[in-house]
């Protein structure tokens, strides 16, 4: 159940029943301390603003209208005009029974289904993934895991960097390579960036190779066979790699989901028409120019937006265009998010801008920019090797290994070595995203091994072990989940936190859905493992004396915790372990 929606709801009849102006938000929202009760609605004051009323007195006559019977067990008004309000223990305690019943832990699937278009990873052809290409990954996959788990219509779109005048000398390269033998062309092929260093050495090195490599452009652009087929090559092998990569992170990426620059090339003509229809075009030096009074130039003109080159050919700017023209158009799009590094922030403005102006996307269709920062050395710099060159992706999951290994050997005496595998690899992989997704999106974050694995604190190892320790609960209890019924009870504020804070899941959820910050989900896992610990402590299971109906009471609080904690940490991609 949606605790908030609920309130919100009942919140908004009250107030329009006591005068308030029916578009007055309801603004509800969990409260930040016991004493200001579990929820508080701070609606009154602007509302009473606007009435010319004292904001006491509207207070007062909004609780009045307002129905929480059998759902609070006292509304009182706290200075000014706030609201605050106590939840009933029995109603709470009901609402954990019908989760813990329920295969989606009280989760409901939206009534507004939409159509989402997520475009997320985009790393390029002939060239290795990077720690630049983990943010968008895993950001990106963790946010259309929740919308689709809420029951939205999810396409995503890896927009592969699959084409451009890098591909006439990396053909020439291949063919060179093939000349010489297979094998030849399957070590080169097996490292990218060597292929991709060594293909641009030669383009700036041998005026031959060059002028070859950019006949190869013309003719790939022409859909020459030959050059198709070498590009295929390319394409192929680097989707293998970068597939390797996401199966190893838990992402859940699939080639069916690459949607590459290439896809777009036989449109881009018909959206330089288009924009020429709509009388957006100037012609500058030759180039086509889109020029934008939205936007402005250190002179305070108007600033041009190039979408066709005054050689004939196209840029990022016109593939991006053709791009939304598909996910409004064809895909039916009701939102396209984009999860790439805010220092497009520009572009993607003004590409909004144009794909309006020209009917691209159309009215309904939101078209969001989920930036996000850098992620940084301890030197505050951004993060890459010792000697200043950018770390593979590959490479950071093997270190990450390495240490997760060296870590569970210390801890982990008693588990067996197909379960230490396991561990290790929950551990190492999980700690790496859980490190990037629990910080906030559009900020820059510093990347440390220390704090990324350690069992305390905000980190996957610490969450990954409190649902460990709600399966040893069960395992030294002798039964199953699904063993366990009859009533909950809620008797002291150990057990009412953590059900305050397991019926806020769903609010959760809806939240990071819409504004796609994962971090608020890891801010949610962490409180419900902390919420957990002092549950833990303070309301024994498995202690002799327990009554059998506050023992299974208090089973049905861990399995629906363990459940939650399983769930939110699988739509942040991460895998749990039942030991540790």
């Amino acid at each position: 159940m949606n605790i908030l929606k609920l309130l919100e709801d009942r919140v908004i009849k009250a107030l329009i029943a006591a005068g308030a102006p029916e578009d007055t938000p309801a603004m509800v929202r969990p409260s930040a301390k016991a004493n200001f009760g579990d929820y508080q609605c701070n609606a009154v004051m602007a509302a009473a603003k606007k009435m010319g009323m004292n904001p006491r007195e509207l207070a007062q006559n909004v609780i009045d209208h307002l129905d929480l019977e059998g759902i609070a067990n006292k509304v009182e008004i706290a200075g000014p005009g706030f609201i605050n309000i106590y939840l009933d223990a029995p109603w709470l305690a009901n609402t954990l029974l019908s989760a813990v019943k329920d295969p989606r832990a009280g989760v409901a699937k939206t009534v507004h289904r939409q159509t989402v278009v997520v475009d997320y990873s985009a790393p390029n052809v002939a060239k290795e993934m990077h720690v630049g290409h983990l943010r968008s990954t895993i950001i990106g996959d963790a946010a259309v895991r929740t919308l689709e788990f809420l029951g939205h219509n999810v396409i995503r779109q890896n927009h592969l960097g699959d084409w451009g005048t890098q591909f006439g000398m990396l053909i020439a390269h291949l063919e060179d390579l093939e000349r010489e033998s297979q094998e030849a062309t399957s070590m080169e092929l097996g490292n990218l960036e060597t292929f991709y260093r060594e293909a641009k050495k030669r383009f700036d090195e041998d005026q031959d190779f060059a002028t070859r490599a950019r006949s190869y452009v013309v003719k790939l652009q022409a859909g020459d066979d030959f050059c198709l087929k070498l590009w295929k090559k390319l394409v192929d092998v680097t989707l293998e790699h970068n597939q390797e990569v996401y199966d190893r992170l838990n992402v859940s990426l699939t080639m069916d989901d690459v949607m590459g620059e290439s896809a777009y090339n036989d449109s881009l003509h018909a959206v330089i028409k288009i924009l020429d229809e709509k009388g957006l075009l100037t012609e500058d030096n030759g180039a086509k120019v889109v020029f934008l009074n939205e936007f402005k130039n250190k002179d305070g003109e108007p600033m041009g937006v190039i979408v066709e080159k005054s050689g004939g050919g196209f840029l990022y700017t016109t593939t991006d265009l053709a791009a939304i023209r598909h996910r409004c158009h064809t895909l039916n799009a009701d939102r396209v998010l984009y999860y790439v590094d805010a220092r497009q922030g520009q572009h993607f403005d003004q590409v909004y801008c144009i794909a309006r102006k020209a009917g691209f996307a159309t009215d309904h269709v939101s078209l969001e920019h989920h930036a996000f920062g850098m992620m940084l050395g301890k030197d505050g710099k951004p993060f890459k090797t010792r000697a200043g060159t950018t770390i593979k992706l590959v490479d950071l999951l093997d270190e990450a290994e390495e240490r997760a290994a060296a870590l569970i050997a210390r801890k982990s005496g008693d588990l067996s070595e197909e379960q230490k595998v396991n561990v290790i690899r929950a551990v190492a992989i999980g700690s790496v995203k859980y490190a990037d997704l629990s910080k906030h999106r559009t900020s820059d974050y510093v990347f440390d091994w220390d704090n990324m694995l350690a069992f305390e604190g905000n980190t996957a190892p610490y969450l990954l072990y409190a649902y460990t320790r709600i399966c040893s609960i069960f395992r030294k209890a002798g039964v199953n989940e699904s063993d366990v019924t009859g009533e909950i009870l809620i008797e002291n504020d150990a057990e009412r936190e953590l059900a305050l804070q397991l019926n806020r899941f769903s609010e959760n959820l809806e939240s990071v859905a819409r504004e796609g910050l994962p971090h608020q989900l890891c801010a949610y896992l962490y409180e419900i493992s902390g919420a957990f610990m002092k549950f833990y402590e303070a309301c024994p299971v498995n202690k002799e004396g327990v009554s059998p109906e506050l023992k299974n009471s208090r089973l049905q609080i861990c399995a629906l915790t363990g459940r939650i904690l399983k769930q939110g940490l699988d739509l942040l991609g991460i895998e749990t372990v039942e030991q540790m």
